[in-house]
């Protein structure tokens, strides 16, 4: 088990039709001279088809389910007579976010995982590999739901997508009626990029002081761009950033979101004093008031 998924591994001989459902790039298959079975005629170009059949037969007996698998794609490379064999990693993820417990009669139905579940789970390997320079981006492959997908971005390279698998693709591999969220990632590019060397964080000595920031800002504006801003201000003192509200209500103008961050601010060498964290929290708030124009909310209070 990793990261609460359960790992399988499959067939890398495939039929072709069973890969179509993904609207993947035209390309020609490695096939078998003489297959044993018409469903293994071809060597495969993705390792998520292989773990959607997975999921969908689990759910015949199951209302959750949690795969990953790691796996070899088959490309073929011009002139070559040998294809290119990358390393894939696939997720699934669908049902319930948490197991049942003796006390949730009362509490009602527990939450679906969403999106956000599957998001989690990625910045957990990405945490775990010690990669830098990390950024999600919007994304809009073929099988995955507009508007509910993102791009794992490593150091500028693509390194694949995950989010809400289309409802027409999730019929396709028979989980109809289900919210799937899946993934992806080319695992030989992702394992280039972690570095040799990490630095560690040590256990601080001192404490660290808390603050919230919440902002108004235009709907385009990205919570990454936002976040972006905040540790640009903050500095070397700012040490977590964690986005802990986004509200549209009436309180909000149209076309406009609020976002919270909860922050903290610490030093290696001292405790900070209310001063030099007000001025740093001052800062913070004048950028995103002169580079994102936000409305800092709370302030019209304070004045």
């Amino acid at each position: 088990m990793t990261a609460g998924l359960q790992e399988v591994v499959t067939y890398a001989l495939r039929e072709p039709s069973k890969e179509a459902p993904l609207g993947l790039p035209t390309l020609e298959y490695v096939r078998l001279l003489n297959p044993i079975t018409t469903e293994r005629v071809v060597m495969r170009h993705s390792v998520l088809a292989s773990v959607l059949e997975i999921a969908a037969g689990n759910l015949r007996h199951t209302s959750d389910a949690r795969l990953f698998e790691v796996g070899s794609v088959y490309l073929p490379r011009s002139g070559e007579k040998l294809p290119d064999e990358p390393r894939r990693l696939a997720l699934v993820m669908t049902g319930r976010r948490r197991s049942e417990f003796w006390s949730d009669t009362a509490a009602g139905p527990i939450p679906a995982m969403d999106f956000f579940d599957l998001k989690g789970v990625v910045e957990a390997l990405v945490a775990d590999l010690h990669l830098p320079e990390i950024r999600f981006g919007p994304a809009h492959p073929n099988h995955l739901h507009p508007g509910k997908a993102a791009e794992l971005v490593v150091q500028g390279n693509a390194v694949g997508s995950f989010g809400v698998l289309h409802p027409k693709v999730a019929e396709a591999y028979g989980l109809a009626g289900h919210d799937v969220l899946a993934s992806e990632f080319d695992l030989q590019m992702i394992l280039k990029l972690v570095p040799e060397r990490y630095a560690y964080i040590p256990v601080p000595r001192f404490p660290a002081a808390l603050r919230d920031i919440a902002v108004t800002v235009d709907e385009d504006v990205s919570a990454e761009r936002l976040l972006g801003e905040i540790r640009s201000a903050g500095g070397n003192l700012l040490r977590d950033v964690r986005l802990f509200d986004l509200y549209r209500g009436e309180s909000i103008p149209a076309g406009k979101k609020s976002l919270a961050y909860a922050l903290a601010y610490q030093a290696d060498d001292r405790t900070l004093v209310d001063k030099e964290v007000d001025k740093i929290h001052k800062k913070i708030e004048d950028r995103l008031k002169h580079v994102l124009k936000a409305q800092i909310r709370g302030e019209e209070v304070r004045g």
